[in-house]
């Protein structure tokens, strides 16, 4: 039999939250909750369902009787279109509001814990500008509107440089003004694909796989330093020079001017030799007098003055005396445990990306941090027993898992090597509450401070303290 897969429509259905995701969250007649994309809670709207699901729907808002309080004008004019900054129409203050809330949720509801008071969430005195970097894409058959779709006009300027639309690996959407990223970022984007088309320069088609400009990638840091670089699909060396000399004559403020061919069926550049057209091969980043080697491949929070502030608060509840031994795992470039080595006896930091590895030794070198060693290797091979052994009982684990948490293996020699404190920072509660709940037995949550990050987006990071259960 035929699944009956018509659309529904709900009339007068009031928007009560905001959910995982950034969606807001409804209900529908029958009970079932309706994730919707582009309400605010408060609002009271119709529905269009978009998908069916057993325990819920998928839908968007197509008409508004009531305009939630929490609402506010977007800043951005590609906001809606753009797959970014999905929360700029609400008020920072609710954003802050239903991050903190959605930690708490599941904390409690995945993890099934015992709470302290949750401290409130360190909200970014910086709301738009804040990222330090930055990937565009070019395409040679940007995305067109709905107005250009429906207007009579041919459309002859199809080049974009900008972001994919949610959900559309081959469609590109023209960013006239990013709110994201300090100048001169949107300057140099802009005077990037104007030159291009002055000069007849081709974008890429990734259907066809044809066309020289790939993408471009600018990175800024608190030093006031920038790098740019142009991804290539070919080694068409005319071209190729012609735009990054036009961009070191223009920008002379660039402080490294990097270019990769890359020919390969994806756009990643982690596999590829990158190369230095002009200035350095790196960036520096500072925090607390410490500065940081920031290459084309390297990690480093994408906000630099939150990561200062997360940084703290992870030091802080570490509550570090100078007599201890810190393990801080998932170490990436080695930023948080070279920012509480002068607090502890010795850090070890472990990270599976040997690149990473490299970029922690050469920034302990250059801050000349003696007692900080680094190790690499996929973490549940490496932190076992003979790894303790050799390295030694640590007082407190410092661990930064990437979204998905961490490996049961790894819980479980964390619970086997039991230091009296654990600070576990995440940027994904749900996967923090699951690793959490299958160490409850053993420790305490006595501490949560989430932080923001990303504002304007759904997004935050959470630091949790745990301490043994007496």
């Amino acid at each position: 039999m035929r699944k009956n897969r018509r659309r529904k429509t709900f009339e007068n259905v009031e928007v009560v939250d905001a959910g995982a995701k950034g969606k807001s969250v409804g209900k529908a007649p029958d009970g079932r909750v309706i994730f919707l994309t582009n309400a605010v809670p408060g609002d009271v709207v119709d529905v269009m369902t978009t998908k069916k699901r057993k325990a819920y729907f998928e839908g968007v808002a197509t008409k508004f009787h009531t305009l939630s309080d929490r609402r506010t004008e977007p800043v951005c004019q590609h906001f809606g279109t753009c797959g970014g900054c999905k929360w700029q129409h609400m008020g920072y203050e609710h954003q802050l509001y239903f991050k903190q809330k959605e930690v708490a949720n599941n904390l409690k509801r995945i993890g099934n814990l015992e709470l302290p008071e949750t401290t409130p969430i360190l909200g970014s005195n910086v709301q738009y500008f804040y990222r330090n970097k930055m990937e565009f894409s070019f395409s040679d058959s940007r995305w067109l509107t709905q107005e250009e779709i429906n207007s009579d006009e041919e459309i002859e300027d199809r080049n974009a440089l900008g972001f994919h639309i949610p959900g559309m690996w081959d469609k590109i959407l023209d960013i006239k003004k990013c709110h994201l990223q300090e100048d001169p970022s949107n300057a140099i984007r802009l005077e990037t694909k104007n030159f291009a088309n002055e000069n007849g320069i081709s974008f890429f088609n990734p259907r066809r796989q044809e066309g020289l400009l790939r993408t471009l990638m600018i990175r800024t840091s608190s030093t006031g330093e920038i790098m740019v670089l142009i991804q290539f699909f070919e080694d068409e060396k005319g071209n190729r020079e012609l735009l990054l000399n036009h961009l070191k004559e223009k920008f002379p403020e660039i402080t490294s001017l990097l270019y990769v061919i890359n020919s390969k069926g994806n756009d990643t550049i982690y596999d590829q030799e990158v190369i230095c057209f002009a200035g350095r091969d790196h960036i520096f980043e500072e925090m607390e007098g410490l500065q940081f080697k920031i290459n084309a491949k390297s990690f480093y929070q994408t906000n630099s003055a939150q990561a200062y502030e997360l940084y703290k608060v992870a030091r802080n509840f570490a509550g570090l005396t100078g007599d201890e031994l810190v393990y801080d795992l998932y170490t990436g470039t080695g930023t948080i445990a070279q920012f509480v080595a002068k607090n502890a006896k010795k850090v070890i930091g472990v990270e599976s990306v040997p690149e990473a590895i490299e970029d922690a030794k050469a920034n302990a070198s250059h801050n000349n941090i003696p007692n900080v060693d680094f190790y690499v290797g996929d973490m549940k091979n490496v932190f076992n027993d003979d790894f303790i052994a050799t390295h030694g009982q640590p007082d407190v684990i410092i661990t930064d898992p990437p979204r998905d948490g961490m490996h049961k293996q790894v819980v479980e020699q964390l619970l086997q090597v039991a230091p009296p404190k654990i600070v576990y920072v995440s940027c994904n509660s749900a996967t923090q509450a699951r690793d959490l709940a299958l160490m409850d037995e053993q420790y305490q949550v006595t501490k949560v401070q989430p932080v923001d990050m990303f504002p304007q987006t759904h997004h935050v990071e959470n630091v949790v303290l745990l301490e043994k259960r007496v």
